[in-house]
């Protein structure tokens, strides 16, 4: 069978060594078997081991190898849509409950990091830059909104304070969320295998999926082996293919742009990011960036609608990161990559069951990194039959794409499009 390795990336080039993890041959049984090694399959791994459940994962290529081990790095709280314009939609009992929710993520992080010793550069800060006083104003509701929920780590920057924090002429203002953060994701992906390892749990690496026969006991096909589960989790995101396809329907994969520098030195570094915080700005395409432990800037940005690889990652990325870094003009890049994540068109996440057994999660939207961790947990608790938190996410109301799956692109470009001339104009 191919072995798939990772992409050229600076995540990938920079990650911590891993042991080999052989391909699933033959057939295993387990309590249940996770579709998926990316932050979703290994969160809900870690919370089913610790309450005791025998666990199998298979993963079409290796460990993070699609949007947990690509990402931006940035620990970022709340969804893609935030918890107002979820009360709009589900009312304000579920919406107190997703509402509560929206912070955890960033702490499971944190708590797995410390009692499994996980050594992913993990730094606390991060910023929410605005462009224009709508932006601003924006923040300011946010930061209401937020602390109704008891998430208090906030403080709103003017002009004179953002640039104390960030070396860049474009942003008014910004608010800073010190439970936000950064991490090199693909070793906070690595570190949480080793720590399901340790646990018991087992990692099938190179064994995709390609057939889910269900019924009382579900069993998980793959190209030389199966798994015979009581449940299954599907956790493949972007990355799922057609496995499932009333959930391919409802979601599309998109891709985003990342660049790394070469190591800018201490100094350099350090009058861009004085405090090492991430920083994103506010535009419905947002740029994102941050340093990393050896002085790179990493900065992505930019949506490609239905997930092709664009020729030259580093055309479209470059200028947007001179353009909020003019000084790094002589500055040169040393990776550029894509990766996909997954979008649904309310950009809230997919949470449910299909039929007693098979329980999945998708559908991030661009807020994966704390959202992912989040819903393992959310995943384990449904199997343990405790589903009120479960229960608050499958309720969400989602929606297939106008046209189905030939139109999604077109028309997911076209809104992106004009809600990016509505950036560029200040509306």
């Amino acid at each position: 069978m191919a072995n798939t390795p990772y992409p050229q990336s600076y995540y990938a080039a920079s990650a911590n060594p891993v042991p080999p993890r052989p391909a699933l041959q033959g057939e295993v049984e387990t309590d249940v078997c996770i579709i998926g090694a990316g932050y979703t399959g290994l969160s809900s791994a870690l919370f089913l081991l610790e309450n005791g459940f025998k666990v199998s994962i298979v993963e079409a290529a290796k460990v993070g190898f699609g949007a947990s081990g690509r990402n931006g790095g940035q620990i970022v709280n709340s969804y893609s849509r935030d918890i107002d314009v979820i009360e709009r939609t589900v009312g304000p009992k579920e919406a107190q409950l997703l509402g509560h929710m929206a912070f955890e993520g960033g702490r499971i992080i944190r708590e797995r990091v410390a009692k499994y010793n996980i050594q992913c550069d993990l730094k606390d800060g991060g910023v929410f830059a605005a462009l224009t006083s709508k932006q601003m104003g924006h923040l300011e509701s946010q930061k209401r909104l937020w602390e109704r929920f008891g998430h208090n780590q906030l403080e709103l920057m003017d002009q004179k304070r953002i640039r104390e924090v960030v070396a860049c002429d474009s942003y008014i203002g910004g608010m800073l969320d010190m439970s936000g953060g950064h991490i090199h994701p693909l070793n906070l992906a690595l570190g949480e295998a080793a720590a399901v390892e340790s646990l018991g749990g087992i990692i099938y690496e190179q064994t995709p999926a390609v057939r889910i026969e269900r019924g009382a006991n579900p069993v998980v096909h793959t190209p030389q082996g199966k798994v015979r589960a009581k449940f299954v989790i599907v956790a493949g995101n972007a990355y799922l293919g057609n496995l499932v396809p009333e959930l391919a329907a409802k979601s599309m994969p998109c891709g985003t742009q990342v660049i790394t520098t070469e190591p800018l030195g201490e100094e350099l570094a350090r009058t861009l990011l004085p405090q090492d915080y991430c920083v994103e700005d506010c535009n419905y395409l947002l740029d994102y960036y941050r340093l990393t432990s050896d002085k790179r800037l990493i900065f992505g940005g930019g949506v490609v609608y239905g997930a092709r690889d664009p020729a030259n990652i580093e055309a479209i990325i470059r200028p947007k990161m001179l353009k909020a870094f003019p000084q790094l003009k002589n500055v040169k890049i040393d990776y550029a990559w894509t990766g996909n994540f997954l979008l649904t068109l309310s950009r809230l996440p997919q949470v449910g069951r299909i039929g007693d057994n098979i329980y999945y999660s998708q559908g991030c939207s661009g807020h994966g990194v704390t959202y992912t961790h989040l819903a393992g947990k959310v995943l384990a608790e449904a199997l343990r039959g405790q589903a009120e938190r479960f229960d608050a996410f499958a309720g969400l109301p989602h929606y297939p794409f106008p046209g189905g799956q030939m139109l999604r692109v077109p028309f997911s470009a076209i809104g992106a499009w004009y809600y990016s001339l509505r950036d560029r104009l200040g509306f």
